[in-house]
């Protein structure tokens, strides 16, 4: 079967979108043409995002090909699944432009993992996969006649699900080895802030999902239970982006858990490498292991400054306040930045987070101003507050997260728009 798989070109404006905005490899996709091409499918993976294509141009280029699937994403790679816009807009500016020239479309991403029937109607789509979606597009590719489980379609105007949510088994992805003019124009190194790019960055998954379940979290319905790649796998991968001058990478992983052999593979290697992880978990003798390994950057969840605030977001975090903020002062010392992540938490008094940055800040490590909690249909938090997504899930979210909050993240827009009014103006316009 010849089969398109479509990072579209993102687009921001509005959005209460919380991650990087610059292009990173769609690791999903990559995955899924090794998968397909070991057997034997013809594959075109086309990153818009990255190659600054229009959804003209993508749509052309898929319909050049002759696609007889395309697999478009709702979500910008993998990394941003848990954070994902949540507006359905881009995909569906593409999709419309595709205009039924790319055979059969199939959607993947968090979207169609927790709200299939409102993605399927939105997208125009012909199907959507629920959860990971390696495996899913191989199997659907080798017999497209077959209900694969873990997908969903309508059938006149009823939802038809097949199954559950679908989890990659992780031993089975082959390393990924990306085109050199991929890798060449790649120089953005993703949350590294110590100094200036010297070269190509790139992003590598070493383990997927968390074994935490925190409520602020979304990813119920995806990429959640905890599972790591062959450790030969992973380093096949890497000195594979070295020798193409790969300078850094930066691990995607839900939790960036402590991994001494991992670690101590890297000391041999010419590579430095950002993680997002939890400092609690971190003995002292590992974080100086993971900066004589080539660290520079570290991303760790703290979120409220009270251990009230902690349990109520189901943290079970192992240490106090004072105990944490020591942490993070001992990593600083091993790795060039370090980065404390605060929720906006209503007992978390102004003045105590005022002087817990201050503090870290004089030692070096960044805390950010808070950021206001948004309740992904994917997370704990959500079902506290309304129950089980339905198809209106988003735009519920939406509401609450833009009634509640004055200010928002300086990463975000100023003043984001409603989600309807993002998808209807793509609607009309």
């Amino acid at each position: 079967m010849r089969v398109a798989l479509v990072n579209p070109r993102w687009d921001y404006t509005g959005s209460i979108y919380f991650g990087c905005r610059a292009p990173h490899l769609p690791l999903e996709f990559g995955y899924t043409r090794a998968l397909l091409q070991q057997q034997n499918h013809d594959v075109l993976l086309i990153d818009a995002h990255a190659s600054s294509m229009t959804h003209s141009d993508a749509a052309q280029a898929v319909a050049d090909f002759g696609a007889q699937m395309t697999v478009i994403a709702t979500a910008p790679t993998y990394l941003f699944w848990r954070c994902a816009p949540p507006e359905l807009r881009v995909p569906m500016q593409f999709i419309s432009e595709l205009d039924h020239r790319g055979g059969r479309t199939v959607a993947v991403g968090p979207h169609g993992s927790v709200t299939p029937a409102a993605t399927l109607r939105k997208l125009q789509a012909d199907l959507v996969v629920l959860g990971e979606c390696e495996d899913a597009v191989v199997e659907l590719a080798a017999d497209p006649e077959r209900h694969i489980a873990g997908t969903a379609s309508l059938s006149d105007g009823s939802l038809v699900l097949n199954g559950q949510s679908r989890a990659t088994d992780m031993t089975k992805l082959p390393p990924l080895f990306w085109e050199d003019e991929v890798i060449h124009r790649h120089n953005h190194h993703h949350h590294r802030f110590d100094r200036e790019a010297n070269g190509p960055g790139a992003e590598v998954e070493a383990s997927r999902g968390c074994p935490y379940r925190c409520s602020f979290c979304a990813k119920m319905d995806y990429r959640d239970a905890y599972r790591r790649r062959n450790l030969d796998v992973v380093l096949n991968e890497i000195d594979g982006l070295i020798v193409q001058g790969v300078k850094y990478v930066y691990f995607i992983d839900e939790i960036f858990l402590p991994n001494r052999p991992l670690l101590e593979a890297l000391l041999h290697r010419d590579i430095e490498f950002g993680v997002q992880t939890r400092i609690d978990l971190w003995s002292l003798e590992l974080l100086e292991l993971l900066g004589r390994a080539g660290c520079v950057s570290i991303e760790a969840g703290v979120e409220s400054l009270t251990e009230a605030g902690r349990q109520s977001l189901d943290k079970k975090c192992r240490m106090s306040t004072e105990e944490l903020a020591d942490r993070l002062i001992a990593a600083r010392r091993h790795v060039p930045f370090v980065q404390a992540n605060l929720i906006a938490m209503a007992d978390d008094e102004a003045d105590l987070v005022v002087e817990w940055r201050q503090r870290l800040q004089r030692h070096g490590v960044w805390a950010n101003d808070p950021v206001p909690l948004y309740p992904y249909p994917s997370s704990p938090e959500y079902r506290r507050l309304f129950g089980p997504p339905d198809d209106f899930a988003w735009e519920r979210a939406h509401a609450h997260y833009l009634a509640q909050f004055e200010r928002f993240s300086d990463i975000q827009e100023f003043q984001p728009s409603p989600l309807r009014d993002l998808e209807e103006a793509c609607l009309h316009g």
